[in-house]
């Protein structure tokens, strides 16, 4: 505890009292000796990172246990990585930064049940930059994180059922090998559909302004 104190920057005092808080995760015990690892370095160095940005102890130990219960990253990705999004690793003190004071527990949970985040060791993972980058643009036009994340779980539905009624008509007339190669023109049909119906969307509201 005094190695861990010491590398970390702070008390031993204060090491106490950040595991009476559930802050971080116990040692692992051989007889009297608890053995702690670089884990937990890793965790108490986040946690000074997010008091420096104005997170408060309670709110630190709320994003902590969503964490600590959340998918891995090996749940998060399956078998594989997806095929065609890229994804991106996260400190905790970067993501609350990326989404500023929205990054709640509740939203963490919501991001967790989509499958949008996974952790990896003291790593979060999200699955898709893309998602990311979108979702960040979105909160930055004003709009909650929790709405976002609302939005997105509709859209999950829509697209598992496009996916579907795509899969279905090419494996009637072609096989599962060619599924990889003909995504594309799925995709282009679904991208051409939604600008058309942005379209008509702004068509029916009439002249802005």
């Amino acid at each position: 505890m005094e190695e861990l104190a010491r590398l970390a920057g702070i008390t031993v005092r204060t090491l106490r009292f950040y595991r009476e808080r559930r802050l971080i995760p116990p040692p692992r015990r051989e007889g009297r000796i608890a053995w702690y690892d670089d884990h937990h370095l890793a965790r108490l160095r986040t946690i000074a990172a997010l008091l420096e940005r104005g997170h408060t102890l309670s709110g630190i130990a709320e994003l902590a246990e969503a964490f600590d219960h959340g998918r891995d990253v090996a749940d998060l990705l399956g078998v594989g990585p997806p095929s065609e999004e890229t994804p991106v690793r996260l400190t905790p003190e970067e993501l609350a930064d990326a989404f500023a004071g929205q990054a709640t527990p509740e939203n963490l949970a919501a991001a967790l049940d989509l499958g949008y985040l996974g952790t990896d060791g003291e790593e979060i993972v999200h699955i898709s930059r893309r998602l990311l980058d979108v979702s960040r643009a979105l909160v930055d036009e004003g709009i909650p994180l929790s709405e976002v994340l609302a939005a997105g779980r509709q859209v999950r539905e829509h697209a598992d059922a496009l996916a579907g009624l795509f899969a279905g008509l090419l494996l009637r007339h072609t096989s599962e090998a060619d599924l990889q190669r003909l995504r594309p023109l799925a995709k282009s049909v679904v991208e051409a559909e939604l600008s058309l119906a942005m379209d008509r969307r702004r068509l029916r509201a009439g002249p802005q302004g």
